[in-house]
């Protein structure tokens, strides 16, 4: 067979720097865009940070009449970056400079808050103890979990100081009744019927109540949730009205000491991608200060390629355009971003106005239709993106949600469906709580066809405990 020569026609999609460039800055959070654009100005000498402008006192005193006679304080009229959704005035989210450490971010603001096993050590330093309990103090409270319990057997915690320490069990008991006089009162308890009584033998003994409480969490504590305050009366021989006062003693004591130690410490701060108003009865939106593109092109650099020689000016061209591009790329970035959330506005405004559970159906599919672009670019448009809006700042994942079919011919979101699970889970009856196959009964009645499965989905993605587990004293 002859080689040949042969021509034909054909198409392919080819990815360009300059496309695989704006892709990866669409689906960058806040955080990594400020991260990219460092990296882009260091390594490039046509780029230059840009300088922030000065405030404007006509701006900052010119919507003062009202909530709904423009847009937040911290939108700026004057700003020449980004699209309000529903018509063509220009917003940004303004920040101006300050003085002293208030231009630090807020979590850097934020003092460091001690954690449970801080609180202990600290206290432990303080007491007067020997070296050696000290040693088995420092054991004990490296095995005391967040919530303030201690689950570790004093065995194991005996053998892990080592054979040539030679701790005992009842020693480490010893010191660990030393350490259950600490802050906060029921902490290094093995059972929460140890922890319960802790806190009611730190109580004075004049409450009312007292003695009958800690009875009933030393020996009946299993049993409450079953029988109920006029059962344990009849066991006790005891009034009902004294066991309920005792159980309302109970209920008042904190199950989890160690939870409320250090809880500043999961804290997190998102900077919101954009900023959602109500303005005259219209839900606007605007691009917030982190999303502008504060980085420009450097002017002296740019006039100095028409006198350079010719690999000087070769050189500057090159990066050149690429700020150019990056200009570029993060323009059509915030355009995207705000082209997707005016939609989310129309779609989702029953949502803005009255909650989670006035939630719809809509799919990245539905979106990605109306403003005519491929799922792939509204996915990554959302990803790890936020909105500050009256309600708090939420992700825009927030605003999808998937739907399930009503027998009145409409749709109920899954956000929505959750709220009435909350709803009814939040209306039972503490002693009989509603089981899975109860709540699905439920919405069926109201014309929500859920199965059971789904409605045990939803209620683990809510962080609810089965009907056991729910199961509380009267």
């Amino acid at each position: 067979m002859k080689p040949r020569l042969q021509t034909s026609l054909g198409q392919s999609l080819v990815m360009t720097p300059q496309l695989r460039q704006a892709i990866r800055l669409l689906q960058l959070s806040s955080v990594e865009l400020e991260a990219e654009l460092a990296e882009a100005v260091e390594t490039n000498p046509l780029l230059d940070w840009e300088e922030p402008a000065p405030l404007s006192v006509e701006a900052t005193s010119a919507n003062g009449n009202g909530v709904d006679d423009g847009p937040p304080p911290e939108i700026s009229v004057e700003a020449d970056w980004g699209i309000v959704a529903g018509d063509g005035d220009a917003w940004a989210e303004r920040s101006g400079p300050s003085d002293g450490d208030d231009d630090a971010p807020v979590a850097e603001q934020v003092a460091e808050s001690d954690t449970l096993h801080d609180h202990l050590l600290w206290q432990l330093h303080l007491s007067h103890l020997s070296a050696r309990d000290r040693q088995i103090g420092v054991a004990l409270i490296e095995a005391i979990e967040d919530d303030g319990y201690l689950r570790e057997p004093l065995e194991a915690i005996a053998q892990s100081l080592g054979a040539d320490f030679g701790a005992q069990a009842h020693e480490v008991l010893t010191v660990l009744h030393q350490v259950q006089r600490f802050d906060p009162v029921g902490v290094g308890a093995r059972t929460l019927s140890e922890c319960l009584c802790l806190q009611l033998d730190a109580l004075d003994a004049a409450i009312a109540g007292r003695a009958l409480a800690r009875e009933l969490a030393e020996r009946c504590l299993e049993r409450l949730p079953r029988v109920g305050a006029a059962g344990l009366a009849g066991e006790l021989r005891r009034p009902v009205d004294d066991v309920e006062q005792a159980i309302a003693l109970l209920r008042s004591l904190e199950p989890r000491p160690g939870s409320q130690i250090g809880a500043i410490a999961n804290d997190t701060y998102v900077a919101p991608d954009v900023v959602i108003w109500r303005q005259k009865g219209v839900w606007r939106a605007a691009l917030s200060e982190s999303m502008r593109p504060r980085v420009a092109i450097h002017r002296g650099y740019e006039n100095m390629i028409r006198g350079a020689s010719a690999s000087d000016a070769s050189y500057l061209r090159g990066h050149l355009q690429e700020a150019r591009w990056l200009l570029k790329n993060l323009e059509a970035r915030g355009e995207t971003l705000l082209k997707v959330v005016r939609c989310l506005l129309r779609q989702q405004a029953a949502f803005l106005e009255f909650g989670a559970g006035a939630l719809r159906p809509l799919t990245l599919r539905e979106v990605a239709a109306e403003i005519g672009m491929h799922e792939s670019t509204v996915s990554r448009a959302v990803a790890r993106k936020y909105a500050r809006t009256p309600r708090g700042t939420i992700p825009l994942r927030s605003f999808f949600a998937s739907g399930i079919d009503t027998d009145g011919g409409g749709e109920a979101s899954s956000t929505a469906i959750q709220q009435m699970i909350r709803a009814l889970i939040d209306a039972e009856n503490p002693r009989k709580p509603l089981s899975d196959a109860r709540l699905a009964e439920t919405l069926k009645t109201n014309g929500v066809p859920v199965a059971r499965r789904t409605v045990a989905k939803y209620r683990e993605a809510m962080h609810i405990p089965s009907s056991q587990d729910r199961v509380r004293m009267a």
